[in-house]
């Protein structure tokens, strides 16, 4: 209702408490039964009958005055029977105006003198009385609910208010002009267990130690302005998701392979306890400190240095910093015009300015061919695709896709597939210089190639961030990066690492320092195990996984690398099952390919350069092993478009044993059914 409608309602009652108020109250009478003819005159009867006089006929206006003398003032209005119907509101107007009261005198008595004004002037000070009564009620009611409205408007404007200044608090966090809290004087002193990062392995770690002390009081110290979110979506699923959330601030919500939907974030909001409320939470939890960086930590106090100074003591500590994204040194030391068309890919804010970009059509060009350049290059031909965007290019300087981890023979057919999946791909390439040029960048590649691209996204791998080594006393492994840790991956006592930044002993195979999901989360876990005292050794084979498009999806288990010898081994056709391939390569990649049916088996064929890829014959490679050898043992097992195997695979890994024959291996994986 608004109060244009409030304001008529309350004019409204007003007037019907006006003309009641101006209606004379009749002394109470005898009630009688109508007159017969009353029904003749329905008119009256409806509106005007209150009441009716004595039951006396009556033929003249002085019998109808002498008859209704006895019972009523002369003031009181009569009805004269005999007389013909006349008009009704001209009737109605002589009625009002016969019964309206005149004022007294200033003694009290009624004016004239006569003798009973004294009654008359009483009765007119009962409708004067009433009259104020009920004005009284109406500016009360129409106040009160003018008042209502008002009131429930400024609540609602209030209301708003408040949600946009919160929106607007998101905004200023995730754009990293505030910190949550505001400032680190609302940041507890001593925590029992604080953590330094705010990643995967982070929030893994809290997990493990709120599932074994369940009133543990958890402090995540991060310098992104982001609650803590997992990264593999960024480049694969995100952009497979049909009308994602343009609103940054929302909820990153993605569609798995499998049909479920699920957000970008591990928990929302509301899951998290306020920094300056950790101390009084009964239940304990878990607060994020957003913004805020630590720049030393001393392992001996157990205490932990902001870059402003401030102290935090602590029981147990977790490192979890992860790693940065690397840029090209002749990109990075580029003019600002130029700058302003490079950017790195890693975080939400990435996704949201890659993906406007795109929407916008542009041109956009990723360097490398990795996991993240690779996945992204596709990811963003999908888009263009369905979009009706602009031209996707990948340039890098190796052979071909993912040559790093895919033998040379697979890597090939990897980026024919990529090719017929709309990415224009430029391998054996490098920008040799990059230049602005109106709206866009001009890039020189060193094949005498020149390309017009709107964007260029460098994807070249990343640094873990070990800033804190120096500070805090801490040993960096000089050749794999990462902290150095122990068994229990703890750096010092009381002092572990995980996730991308740990640099571990595998007893299997050798120190490594790993940067993919699956051990972050592993890592984390064993690591806030050990903070509540479980003392476990780290022994898990992570795993990772890569889906370029809908036809190519890959798992991975241990030391995989294109570097070491492989041994493939494929499904065929269902039209040439009968035919086995067994290729033996004599190239200097080690690589080696074997096709197989169920279970017939023939000589094998030498290819002078290896194994090839045609691309014609690209259902050879859907669905297959490749197994990567290490002193003839097994140290590393890809999946090729097989899923939910790697138990398996770690098991046989596990074993660390020599093979006689890989066929027989691979048949375990069912690549058949």
């Amino acid at each position: 209702m608004s109060i244009w409608g409030v304001r008529c309602l309350a004019q409204k009652f007003i007037r019907q408490a006006y003309i009641l108020a101006n209606r004379r109250i009749l002394a109470s009478v005898p009630q009688r039964s109508p007159p017969a003819y009353a029904i003749l005159r329905p008119a009256h009867s409806s509106l005007y009958q209150m009441g009716f006089a004595e039951s006396k006929t009556v033929c003249s206006a002085k019998d109808v005055l002498k008859s209704d003398s006895a019972k009523f003032s002369t003031s009181q209005p009569v009805l004269d029977s005999c007389k013909p119907p006349t008009n009704a509101c001209e009737e109605f107007e002589r009625k009002r105006k016969e019964t309206k009261c005149q004022p007294c005198n200033e003694d009290g008595t009624a004016p004239g003198g006569s003798g009973g004004g004294d009654e008359d002037c009483e009765c007119r000070m009962r409708d004067f009385r009433l009259k104020c009564l009920l004005g009284a009620l109406a500016a009360l009611l129409s106040g009160g609910l003018l008042t209502w409205f008002l009131t429930r408007g400024t609540d609602d404007s209030e209301a708003r208010k408040a949600q946009e200044e919160e929106e607007e608090r998101k905004r200023r966090l995730i754009a990293g002009l505030a910190t949550s809290p505001p400032t680190s004087e609302d940041l507890p002193k001593h925590v029992p267990y604080l953590i330094v990062g705010g990643g995967t392995a982070a929030f893994s770690a809290f997990r493990a130690i709120k599932s074994n002390d369940a009133t543990a009081k958890v402090l995540m110290i991060s310098n992104e302005f982001r609650k803590p979110y997992m990264r593999p979506p960024l480049s694969k699923e995100l952009w497979y998701t049909p009308n994602p959330n343009e609103d940054p601030i929302k909820d990153y919500r993605f569609k798995q392979w499998t049909g479920s939907e699920r957000s970008l974030f591990f928990e929302p909001d509301e899951f998290f306890v306020d920094p300056e409320n950790l101390e009084d939470s009964e239940n304990g939890g878990i607060a994020v400190a957003q913004g805020f960086a630590v720049k030393k930590i001393d392992a001996q106090k157990r205490i932990v240095t902001l870059n402003d100074g401030y102290e935090i003591g602590y029981d147990e500590c977790l490192i979890a910093t992860g790693c940065a994204p690397k840029n090209l040194t002749m990109l990075r030391d580029a003019p600002p015009s130029v700058l302003e068309k490079v950017m790195v890919y890693r975080t939400p804010d990435d996704f949201d300015r890659l993906r406007r970009l795109a929407a916008e059509k542009r041109s956009i060009t990723i360097v490398g061919n990795g996991f993240i350049g690779s996945e992204l290059a596709c990811s963003l031909a999908h888009y263009s695709r369905e979009n009706n965007g602009g031209k996707v290019y990948q340039v890098f300087q190796e052979n071909a896709n993912m040559s790093k981890v895919l033998p040379n023979y697979l890597s090939r057919w990897t980026t024919a597939k990529m090719e017929a999946q709309g990415v224009c791909v430029i391998p054996n390439a490098s920008i040799r210089s990059a230049v602005r040029d109106e709206a866009n960048l001009k890039l020189e590649l060193n094949n005498g190639m020149t390309l017009m691209s709107d964007v260029v996204v460098v994807c070249v791998g990343c640094t873990p961030n070990t800033e804190l080594a120096g500070p805090s006393r801490l040993e960096v492994d000089r050749s794999l990066g990462g902290f150095v840790v122990n068994a229990e991956l703890e750096a010092r006592r009381n002092l572990y690492v995980a996730g991308d930044a740990s640099c571990f002993f595998d007893p299997l195979l050798g120190r490594r320092r790993v940067e993919h999901h699956d051990h972050s989360v592993v890592s984390g876990r064993l690591a806030g195990e050990n903070m509540t005292g479980a003392k476990k050794p780290y022994q898990h084979q992570s795993m990772f996984w890569s889906d370029l498009g809908p036809e190519i999806g890959y798992e991975g288990i241990g030391l995989v690398d294109s570097s070491l010898p492989t041994v493939g081994v494929f499904a065929l056709p269902s039209d040439t099952a009968n035919r086995v391939d067994q290729l033996s390569e004599s190239s200097g990649d080690g690589s080696i390919s074997a096709s197989s049916s169920d279970t017939t088996k023939s000589d094998a064929v030498v290819s002078q350069d290896g194994v090839t890829c045609d691309p014609d014959e690209a259902n050879n490679y859907g669905k297959g092993v490749i197994f990567y050898l290490k002193n003839d043992k097994i140290v590393g097992i890809l999946l090729w478009n097989l899923f939910n195997r790697i138990g398996l695979a770690r098991t046989i890994i596990n074993q660390n044993k020599k093979y006689d024959d890989l066929n027989e291996v691979a048949k375990l994986f069912e690549i058949h059914a």
